[in-house]
């Protein structure tokens, strides 16, 4: 929250699932917990990063867990120096599809500091990183299964829901999260995302492509909306297509080939 007139306005925060591939390399200092934002998530983030590195020792298991095959050992590699490796802000170490459509290196000024202020990432390994939390490449999705414990989001969940929901407590979040991520744990009140054709059919193969162009919009737009509604109205504004509201719910002409992206404000019972 922050207070624009005297007037106290509820911030929009954009959550982003990871991506499976990392940038590698880096130049800022290895990883330390106490630099990364919600400190409350660090004992059970030094469980998994010590796990990972015990676990990249043995190459078989690491596939096995991780859902590699052997031409993949350079990912195995990297997690064995999660300690030692050199870190970036996490939102320049994602790559990808929704990455590449969100390019948020090319924003500048006021943008570029809306997008570091807005955006954050859900992480199987780190459980919720914003925009500057400098860490290192690493290999771990939310479906991986690690040697001696249950799924990561039975983990995660006791931890990372009371952090979300105290998030979401004092600010909009926009959860672009896949359904995987979206499952370590839920975040109250959460507007989500559904990325569907003029017919209504899911997309799928540009699903990604067109949550980062929305992320784009949402994180260097001035506005800050309170509601699914408003957050179509940004997007709408944007594209300069038409929309269609109906309540809580809002579709909206995203992009090429007439997709559209469907928001829903959750109820706190079933929000993510």
């Amino acid at each position: 929250m922050f207070s624009r007139d005297g007037a106290t306005v509820r911030a929009v925060l954009v959550l982003l699932p990871p991506s499976e591939t990392k940038r590698g390399g880096g130049d800022g200092p290895p990883l330390r917990l106490d630099r990364l934002a919600h400190p409350e998530l660090n004992p059970l983030r030094a469980e998994l990063v010590d796990e990972l590195v015990k676990l990249a020792a043995e190459p078989a298991a690491a596939r096995a867990a991780l859902g590699l095959s052997a031409q993949q050992d350079a990912e195995v590699a990297r997690n064995a120096e999660l300690w030692t490796a050199p870190t970036v802000p996490a939102l320049h170490r994602y790559t990808g599809v929704l990455y590449d459509a969100l390019d948020v290196g090319s924003l500048r000024g006021a943008a570029a500091v809306r997008a570091r202020r807005r955006l954050v990432v859900g992480s199987a390994l780190f459980g919720l990183l914003t925009a500057d939390d400098p860490v290192p490449a690493y290999r771990l999705s939310a479906g991986s299964a690690l040697p001696g414990r249950g799924t990561l989001a039975a983990t995660w969940r006791p931890a990372l829901e009371p952090v979300l929901a105290a998030v979401a407590a004092r600010e909009l979040v926009v959860d672009l999260r896949s359904g995987s991520y979206a499952a370590l744990a839920r975040v109250p009140g959460a507007v989500t995302v559904t990325v569907r054709t003029a017919e209504g059919a899911i997309v799928s193969h540009f699903n990604k492509a067109h949550k980062g162009r929305l992320a784009r919009v949402l994180v260097t737009s001035r506005a800050e909306p309170t509601d699914a509604a408003g957050v179509a109205a940004v997007a709408r504004r944007s594209t300069r297509r038409p929309a269609r509201l109906n309540g809580a719910n809002a579709t909206f002409r995203h992009s090429c080939r007439n997709p559209v992206a469907g928001l829903d404000r959750c109820a706190p019972r079933c929000a993510g």
